[in-house]
């Protein structure tokens, strides 16, 4: 069974965002860092002493303990170091205080930021409530997209199965390169782009089915690494 309470500042809510690391890395070594370039898309993030860190794979492959605390957070940024964190810590003692615990769930905190109107596409406004918080009760093995799933809809990925929209924002597009809209960065983690199709989530909602597998980007380190073992050798 899953149990959910939302919070949205004095009302009860939630929200999404990730994108899949091994099309960040591609994209990222296509783009010309000597351009001035952004892309607008749902960013994953994960809790760690007390603090957002940049998830280095997806949501459909992290799997949050009990207490932790995940977050999505939809800006225009050029990369991992100046993308917009969500605006409120990850308190998942907060978030989840007043959720009993139950034998085999464990409690995930989701925060959802919708970003501000410089982050908006044309033509789209952030909701009123652009930061919403939310206790996602799920099973054990649950991913981190489980815990979205559970406490907000709709959401929308395109054909690749990126994460485009979280409760209808934005609703269409998904994850452009901005050209010109941000100063030059060395490394741009691009969210997988060129897709504007408003496919809608898999079957049941869960984006366990396939979504923004980041771990790509860590084998494809690792591949370097060998690599270079080898040459050495």
């Amino acid at each position: 069974m899953t149990t959910v309470r939302l919070r949205s500042r004095g009302r009860t809510r939630v929200r999404v965002a990730g994108a899949s690391a091994g099309a960040l890395l591609a994209l990222a070594a296509a783009a010309p860092s000597a351009e001035a370039a952004g892309y607008r898309y749902w960013s994953f993030w994960e809790a760690g002493a007390g603090q957002w860190t940049y998830a280095t794979q997806g949501p459909a492959t992290a799997r949050p303990a009990d207490g932790s605390a995940i977050g999505f957070r939809f800006a225009l940024s050029a990369d991992s170091a100046d993308a917009a964190r969500p605006s409120t810590a990850p308190d998942a003692a907060r978030i989840c205080g007043d959720v009993p615990g139950r034998q085999g769930t464990k409690r995930v905190a989701v925060v959802v930021d919708f970003g501000g109107p410089k982050d908006a596409p044309p033509g789209e406004t952030p909701p009123r409530d652009v930061l919403r918080t939310g206790c996602a009760q799920v099973p054990e093995s649950a991913t981190a997209a489980d815990a979205l799933a559970a406490v907000v809809k709709p959401l929308r990925y395109n054909s690749a199965a990126l994460l485009c929209g979280i409760a209808g924002y934005p609703a269409k597009g998904c994850g452009e390169q901005v050209a010109d809209a941000l100063p030059a960065a060395s490394a741009a983690p691009v969210p997988a782009s060129g897709e504007t199709g408003t496919a809608s989530a898999p079957p049941g909602g869960g984006p366990s089915l396939g979504v923004l597998v980041g771990g790509a980007a860590v084998l494809a380190l690792g591949g370097a690494a060998v690599w270079k073992a080898r040459r050495r050798g």
